[in-house]
């Protein structure tokens, strides 16, 4: 894995966006999304030394911000102390290299940050091997001037090392030979995982557990609502992307409907494509599931513009299609009068538990498949029906007496296929959905 920003080199850091007419929106540096990086910055261990915002026709080629704007911020940067010049915008490699020469020091974008915290904040090895994929495929195209040993490996003789002495090969030729095998290696890593997601997958949807994937803005509260869902005790702090790996817990809508529930990581403004690729691995898990629950942070005053950025990110990975509820967190802080409303929308505070009952019972309007708790009577020579039960249903209670008495959950269909078994007491046509 690439080495990631140490601490003290982001102790100080100078911030600079460029908001420019020719430039899209999503694009664009704006005092929100320099708040944004601030909080990035101090997530990452650092603090802003000081904010530009510049605004202009055009990027200009070069330098990004042009001569006289490089100037300015290095002189910035001297007077104080800074020894790190962060973009909110997105840098070309040549420009993060023109940058860093002429300010003399370290320059690097919002994606690299984004990166960096990451690469800090992954536990599982699955999210790890998704972080260092992403890094290596954003430090690829930067290996020009990133290093100062472009010293030819030559046949003249000298200290090289046996089996170095060869046809003559920058060091930046060998490092990028090197990168593309470990990605490689690390794409394979993720294909198997997979793999192994799929089959877990298929396992689930043979069982009939419904899947529900938590996705939303990061900070918006996940993980908070996945603790106060099912009583777990998933770290969650005020502070970006500060949940990376999946977690996935078992609710109980009702005593006959239980489905899975997960948390994802957060989304945000900008966040870079290697990092939606590498995390598609556990990110495709949104298309398969039966139920989205989209949490937006109602006290925030942009969470209509966070609300589009996770909707565009759904369509992206595939999964526009999954059933969503808008679930307005943090309503114990929302300002306005009137909340939102509407179908498929709720309004709660995961902090007090202010309407968990109301998103409770939308998930099981959604989710609860009318199956029902029955008693069957099945005889010896029906055993097959018993392997049945096995298969597509939720068999509780098997007793053998004279003849085979099974408790099962069934969902209406299975019930269909074994309505002659059932005991008079659950055999009333009204009762079965």
């Amino acid at each position: 894995m690439p080495d990631t920003i140490q601490e003290e080199n982001i102790n100080r850091a100078v911030l600079v966006g460029l908001n420019a007419h020719s430039l899209p929106d999503e694009d664009n540096s704006t005092d929100t999304t320099l708040e944004e990086l601030e909080a990035l910055l101090e997530t990452a261990g650092g603090e802003a030394a000081a904010v530009v915002l510049q605004k202009r026709d055009t990027p200009e080629a070069r330098t990004f911000i042009g001569e006289g704007k490089v100037q300015e911020v290095k002189e910035l940067a001297a007077a104080n102390g800074a020894n790190l010049i962060i973009f909110d915008n997105e840098l070309s490699p040549a420009q993060v290299r023109v940058l860093t020469e002429e300010m003399g020091v370290q320059v690097m974008d919002r994606a690299a940050l984004i990166l960096d915290i990451f690469a800090k904040r992954a536990r599982t090895s699955e999210g790890r091997l998704q972080v260092a994929l992403a890094q290596y495929k954003y430090l690829l195209p930067r290996l020009t001037g990133m290093w100062t040993h472009l010293v030819r490996q030559n046949a003249s003789g000298g200290k090289s090392p046996i089996g170095t002495r060869g046809p003559g090969e920058t060091q930046l030729e060998t490092d990028r030979r090197h990168i593309r095998r470990k990605i490689q290696k690390l794409e394979d890593d993720l294909r198997e995982v997979r793999r192994v997601r799929a089959v877990q997958r298929d396992r689930r949807e043979k069982n009939e557990v419904p899947v529900v994937a938590i996705v939303g803005y990061t900070n918006a509260g996940k993980s908070t609502l996945l603790n106060r869902l099912t009583g777990s005790e998933i770290p969650a702090n005020d502070r970006l992307f500060d949940t990376l790996d999946t977690t996935t817990r078992t609710l109980e809508i009702s005593d006959t409907c239980t489905v899975l529930i997960s948390d994802t990581v957060g989304f945000i403004r900008k966040l870079p494509h290697h990092l939606v690729e590498a995390f598609k691995a556990t990110l495709e898990e949104l298309k398969y599931a039966d139920l989205l629950l989209h949490v937006i942070d109602s006290s925030n005053e942009e969470w209509r513009t966070q609300a589009q950025v996770v909707d565009k990110l759904i369509r992206e990975l595939g999964a526009e299609q999954t059933p969503c509820i808008r679930v307005f967190n943090k309503c114990d802080r929302y300002s306005p009068e009137i909340r939102p409303h509407g179908e498929d929308v709720v309004c709660i505070s995961a902090k007090t538990g202010e309407g968990l009952d109301e998103l409770i019972a939308a998930i099981g309007r959604r989710l609860d498949s009318g199956a029902r708790r029955v008693q069957l009577c099945i005889p010896y020579d029906q055993g097959g029906v018993l392997d049945r039960l096995y298969r597509e249903a939720k068999v509780e209670n098997v007793e053998y007496t004279d003849v085979i008495q099974v408790t099962a959950v069934c969902t209406p269909k299975t019930l269909g296929q074994v309505r002659q078994f059932l005991t008079p007491e659950d055999e009333a046509p009204q009762n079965v959905t």
